[in-house]
């Protein structure tokens, strides 16, 4: 195969996190990550916080004209702001707060986070309890909330971290699931129908759209089996975030088709949870079987894979979380010098 080039703005041979982090000192994990991770820092997100520092509640206070609160059921849509809605936004601001002090002359990629459109709808409650993903216009609507949401958001980054070449990453774990029916009812004895693939891909294009229009680069993450990729290249997304130990051979033609149309593989290849590091060669020993599989160039290697634990490392215990991002560069490392 042939492919084309995909040096995007973090360079070859670059490592990085997918998002969380454990404990709840904004300014420890801000440090931790932008020192680990030069090429391609990031946001981070510090669930133990409680309700609103979790994933949807930071997203939920994102949203523009859409907001929620905490139920004993989850997030619920909301008619107007409460406490939930401003603890989200006063976390996130205090991130971004950290993120600014240790960013000061930072002129390289930099990562942020959001929830997208799919698993936004899957885990959302409207009023009545059941998931937004229920009512087409719901999904419709939260989608542009979250487009205008993520416009503010970016430019707010790009104001605090001027240099800074931005990354959107949409985190979607619930998408393979959406687009296969398997999404519970409220009630938990039925499912809610699969959602059109055309549907979902135009979603995922419009938030494309926003991310080039604030010229940032696009990155969806999915921990869960059955990533579309060929969904995924189809609604231009500049790089799939992934679980690499769930990949199977069945995928092996549509990541092919991404690489050579220039998408890039965030290979989630470290354990997100403590336990013993393998030598950086061995932990991306499956990507180079991969690229021999699928008979791509060994010299692109390194400019078309980005190493990353395999999921969130809110789990880990601070020093396995420092280690795994550690490891994570130096397996990248050694894709950029032994590219065979």
């Amino acid at each position: 195969m042939s492919e084309k080039s995909n040096v995007r703005s973090w360079g070859a041979g670059a490592a990085t996190g997918v998002g969380s982090m454990p404990g709840g000192d904004a300014r420890e994990a801000a440090k931790t990550v932008t020192g680990s991770l030069e090429a391609l820092p990031h946001l981070p997100e510090l669930p133990a916080r409680g309700p609103g520092a979790d994933m949807i509640g930071r997203t939920a206070g994102m949203l523009v004209e859409v907001f929620a609160h905490l139920e004993p059921s989850g997030w619920r849509i909301s008619d107007r702001p409460g406490r939930d809605t401003r603890r989200a936004r006063s976390w996130l601001g205090e991130d971004l707060d950290a993120l600014e002090e240790f960013t000061q002359g930072h002129e390289g990629a930099l990562k942020v986070s959001a929830v997208g459109p799919w698993t936004l709808s899957a885990s959302l409650q409207l009023r009545g309890g059941e998931a937004a993903l229920a009512d087409a216009g719901a999904c419709r609507d939260l989608t542009a909330s979250l487009a205008e949401g993520l416009r503010g958001h970016l430019a707010e980054v790009r104001r605090r971290v001027p240099g800074a070449r931005l990354v959107l990453q949409l985190d979607e774990p619930s998408l393979p699931a959406v687009l296969r029916g398997q999404i519970r009812t409220a009630s938990g004895y039925r499912t809610h129908r699969a959602v059109d693939r055309a549907v979902v891909e135009g979603a995922l294009r419009d938030l494309a759209a926003v991310a080039t229009e604030a010229g940032a680069e696009l990155v969806v993450h999915s921990c869960a089996p059955g990533v579309p990729f060929a969904l995924l290249r189809r609604a231009g997304v500049t790089g799939v975030s992934f679980d690499f130990s769930l990949l199977t051979e069945r995928e092996d033609d549509a990541i092919g088709e991404a690489v050579e149309a220039g998408t890039t593989l965030f290979a989630g290849v470290v354990p997100g949870v403590d336990g013993p590091l393998s030598d950086p060669a061995g932990s991306v020993m499956g990507v180079r079987m991969l690229w021999r599989r699928l008979g791509l160039t060994p010299g692109a290697l390194s400019e078309s894979v980005v190493v990353t634990p395999s999921c969130g490392l809110a789990g880990a215990s601070p020093a396995y979380a420092r280690a795994a991002l550690a490891h994570c560069v130096r397996a990248a490392k050694s894709l950029a010098d032994n590219p065979e």
